[in-house]
This record gives C-alpha cells, sequence and structure tokens, in this order.
C-alpha cells in the first residue's frame, strides 16, 4: 500500500518539501504525490531522483497529475 502526499493546490517548493518529508518518514516503498502543475511534477519528479528513488509513472488525472515513485 503507498503513501499518498497531496500536493494540490500548493506552489512550489511545497509540493518537493512535502515529498521529502515522506521519502525521510518512509524510508523505502512507494509513495504517490498528488500535483497540479507541470511545475510542481517536474520538480518533485526531479527531487525524488536525487534521493535515488525511481520516478515508477506520472498519470494525468484531471486538472494535474499522480506521480508514483519507489525506493528498494
Amino acid at each position: 500500500m503507498s503513501t499518498i502526499v497531496d500536493a494540490r493546490g500548493l506552489s512550489c517548493p511545497q509540493p518537493v518539501l512535502m515529498t521529502l518529508e515522506e521519502i525521510k518518514k518512509t524510508g523505502k516503498g512507494e509513495i504517490e504525490i498528488l500535483v497540479d502543475t507541470d511545475t510542481s511534477k517536474e520538480n518533485v519528479s526531479r527531487a525524488a531522483q536525487s534521493r535515488k528513488w525511481q520516478v515508477q509513472e506520472i498519470l494525468e488525472q484531471g486538472e494535474g497529475y499522480r506521480i508514483r515513485i519507489k525506493s528498494d
């Protein structure tokens, strides 16, 4: 079961900070991040990869995106 970080409606750097906080708390596994801007999508993906998490998929959902990241 993956953890969900709902960062919709927030502007950067808030979605990135929330994602990094969840990465620190979770340690490994899967996290889904919900964002509603292209900028947040790019920044969250880059931040996750900088922490050695893989971006599994990015799905367009309505007005935003669902980013699924994973670490072993």
